[in-house]
C-alpha cells in the first residue's frame, strides 16, 4: 500500500484551485452576459420589423439594421468583460484563498515535526478562521500528548532499568563467587522480578485504558466499592486505618474490570497515604457512592451522572502538588512506610480509565491533610433487582504488599 507521500507523487498535475475559481468567475459572468443579450433579442428585437421604414414621423431602422449596429458593440463589450472578469477573478480568488497558504505552511511544518508552529490567522470568524483555529487546537493537543508520551517513555525506561540493573548486579555477584549460598540471591532475584512484573502489568493497564477499548456493561460502583474494600481490609487493619464504605447504588456504563481497578487504586492510595502508623492513631478512609447531585461535599453534578468519592486522612499536600498527581510516575507525599513503594501509576491509570468512560476526575487536598478524590461517570441503565449486600463494618488497617502490588500516588 503506497504511503501518503507516494500517492501525492503519483497524482497527475492539474489546475490550481485559484485557476478553477477564476475560470468559474469568468464562465458565470460570460453566461450572464449571453443571457442578457438573449433577453434583449427575445423581448425587444423580435417585435421590430425586419426592414427599415420611413413615415411622416421620421425614419425607423429595421431589425437587421439594429443587429448590424448592436452586435459589434456587444462583442467588444463581452470581450472587455472577459478580460476584466479574468483579472478580477484571479485577484479575488487569490484574496479568498490567502488563508489556505498559511494553513498549508503550518501543515507542512507539522508534518516535518514542528508541532510548536501555530497559524494564528487574524480576522473575523469565518470558515477559514474556524479551520485555522481547529488546526491550532489540534496542534496544541498533539504537542502536549507527544511531550507527555516522551516523558512517560523516559520515566518508564528509568523505572524498568532499575530492576534490570539490580538483576544484572546480583547475577554478576553470584557468578564471581560460585561457592556462596545462592538462596538469598535467588530470593532477592525473585523479589526484583516480581516488582518488574508488577510495573509491566501497571503499564499494560494504563495502555489498555488509554486505547479506550471498553465493554459496555451496567456496573454498580457500590458493589465495586464493597469488593475493593473487602480485598483491602487486611491492608487497612495492619496500618491502623478505619475503612468505611457508604452510599447507595450507583450504576455506570463501561468495563467492570477497569472500573474495579479505579476503585481499588483509589482505596489503596488512600490507605497507603494515610496518617496512621499504629492502631488508634485515627487515620480513616471513607468511600461513598451515589447520584451526582447527592455527593456530600463534592458539589452539584449532572442529574445523569454517578459519583464515587474517596476521602482519606494523611499528610498535608500542597495545592500545586495535587495537580501533578495524575501524571505517570508522580508520587504524592511521603508514605507512612516505603518498603513497598509504588510506581506512581495509580492515579494515572485512574485518570485514563475515567476519561475512557467519558467521565471526570477531581482531586482536592483536605485542609487537615489527606486528599478527596471524586470520580463522576455517566449513569448506566438500571440493573435487575437483587438482594442487597450487607454493609462492610468499619475496620482499622496492612502493608501494601498484601494488595497484589496495587500502586499508590
Amino acid at each position: 500500500m503506497p504511503l501518503p507521500d507516494d500517492r501525492a507523487r503519483q497524482r497527475r498535475p492539474g489546475p490550481s484551485v485559484r485557476a478553477k475559481l477564476t475560470l468559474s468567475y469568468v464562465a458565470v459572468l460570460m453566461l450572464t452576459g449571453g443571457l442578457l443579450l438573449a433577453v434583449v433579442y427575445l423581448f425587444l428585437l423580435r417585435y421590430v420589423p425586419p426592414e427599415a421604414s420611413s413615415s411622416a414621423e421620421g425614419f425607423f431602422p429595421g431589425r437587421n439594421d439594429l443587429i448590424r449596429a448592436f452586435v459589434p458593440a456587444a462583442a467588444w463589450t463581452l470581450l472587455a468583460l472577459l478580460g476584466v472578469s479574468a483579472v478580477g477573478g484571479w485577484a479575488l480568488a487569490g484574496y479568498m484563498l490567502g488563508p489556505l497558504v498559511h494553513i498549508t505552511r503550518a501543515t507542512r511544518a507539522a508534518a516535518a515535526g514542528s508541532l510548536g508552529h501555530r497559524i494564528g490567522l487574524p480576522g473575523r470568524a469565518d470558515e477559514f478562521r474556524e479551520l485555522a483555529d481547529s488546526f491550532d487546537d489540534m496542534l496544541g493537543r498533539l504537542e502536549a500528548q507527544l511531550a507527555e508520551q516522551q516523558r512517560f517513555a523516559a520515566n518508564a525506561s528509568h523505572e524498568l532499568r532499575t530492576p534490570l540493573a539490580i538483576t544484572q548486579t546480583l547475577l554478576e555477584v553470584a557468578e564471581s563467587d560460585p561457592d556462596a549460598d545462592h538462596a538469598e540471591t535467588l530470593a532477592r532475584l525473585r523479589g526484583v522480578n516480581s516488582r518488574a512484573i508488577q510495573l509491566t502489568e501497571a503499564l499494560l493497564t494504563l495502555s489498555r485504558a488509554e486505547q479506550r477499548v471498553l465493554e459496555q456493561d451496567a456496573v454498580d460502583l457500590s458493589l465495586l466499592a464493597e469488593e475493593a474494600a473487602e480485598e483491602l481490609l487486611p491492608v487497612a487493619e495492619q496500618r491502623g486505618v478505619a475503612l468505611q464504605v457508604s452510599g447507595e447504588q450507583a450504576l455506570a456504563l463501561g468495563s467492570r474490570s477497569l472500573l474495579l481497578q479505579v476503585v481499588a487504586n483509589l482505596v489503596h492510595n488512600a490507605i497507603s497515604h494515610n496518617s496512621a502508623e499504629r492502631p488508634g492513631d485515627g487515620g480513616f478512609v471513607r468511600v461513598w457512592t451515589g447520584a451526582g447531585a447527592e455527593a456530600p461535599g463534592a458539589g452539584a453534578h449532572a442529574p445523569g451522572a454517578v459519583v464515587l468519592r474517596v476521602e482519606n486522612s494523611g499528610a498535608p499536600i500542597p495545592p500545586q502538588r495535587v495537580a501533578t498527581l495524575t501524571e505517570p510516575f508522580q508520587r504524592g507525599a511521603e508514605r507512612v512506610r516505603s518498603d513497598h513503594a509504588g510506581f506512581g501509576l495509580g492515579l494515572a491509570i485512574v485518570q485514563s480509565v475515567v476519561r475512557a468512560h467519558r467521565g471526570a476526575l477531581d482531586l482536592v487536598a483536605r485542609a487537615d491533610g489527606g486528599l478527596v478524590v471524586t470520580v463522576v461517570l455517566p449513569a448506566g441503565p438500571p440493573l435487575p433487582a437483587g438482594p442487597p449486600l450487607p454493609p462492610l463494618p468499619p475496620a482499622s488497617g496492612v502493608d501494601s504488599a498484601a494488595c497484589r502490588g496495587r500502586d499508590t500516588h
